[in-house]
């Protein structure tokens, strides 16, 4: 299979998933740990290309093509790095708990767990751009505010869920031991989190 075609069978892939992932997400799951091409990922990366390169014009107060390429570099560089840091502790955490896994499902479901923090991060910022601070304290202001705390508490629920997924069908593990991943991957997490607030690159973790 030649490049093009890897990228169009993974273009359809990514699609197909990315719509399972909110409709079936237990199935669909399954379905990426044991079928799902690497080459889907460049899709995810894609899409979190855009919010990057949205988010550096946003931030930038007026259009300045050295500043909006350092900019997105940075932002992306450190996500990337999130995700291999994020990649690795939980390879370790298979390891210490004795796991039978493979790499490429590691790979792909804790990818697909990026499409709903970049779904929140791209909201932000189009709204930041649509209605941008600061807002009133008026009945459409506060209903404002209720609905974007629906909206963000949704996407954290859809997040937790596929993090859930990834570690139950990647590692086949049961939720006692899942928590006890969660306390080797948690803290490499926080510690990845501070080093980026401290940084100034990300305010709000990007995980």
């Amino acid at each position: 299979m030649d490049v093009l075609t890897a990228l169009v069978v993974g273009g359809i892939g990514f699609g197909r998933t990315a719509i399972g992932l909110v409709t079936r997400p237990y199935e669909t799951y399954r379905r990426i740990v044991s079928y799902s091409r690497i080459s889907e990922l460049v899709f995810v990366g894609l899409f979190a290309g855009i919010y990057f390169a949205f988010a550096s014009m946003v931030k930038g107060a007026a259009f300045r093509p050295f500043l909006f390429t350092r900019q997105f570099i940075v932002l992306y560089a450190a996500a990337a790095g999130g995700y291999g840091i994020a990649i690795g502790s939980l390879w370790l955490a298979g390891v210490v708990l004795r796991a039978t896994f493979h790499l490429r499902a590691l790979f792909l479901a804790w990818g697909y767990t990026l499409l709903p923090t970049v779904a929140w991060f791209l909201a932000t910022s189009l709204l930041y751009v649509i209605l941008p601070p600061p807002r009133t304290t008026s009945t459409l202001g506060i209903a404002f505010s209720i609905l974007f705390l629906i909206f963000s508490a949704t996407l954290f629920w859809w997040k937790m869920m596929l993090s859930y997924l990834t570690l139950r069908f990647v590692f086949k593990f049961d939720l006692s031991r899942i928590g006890m991943a969660s306390m080797i991957v948690l803290p490499i997490m926080a510690a990845y989190s501070v080093l980026m607030y401290y940084w100034g690159i990300f305010k709000i973790p990007f995980l």
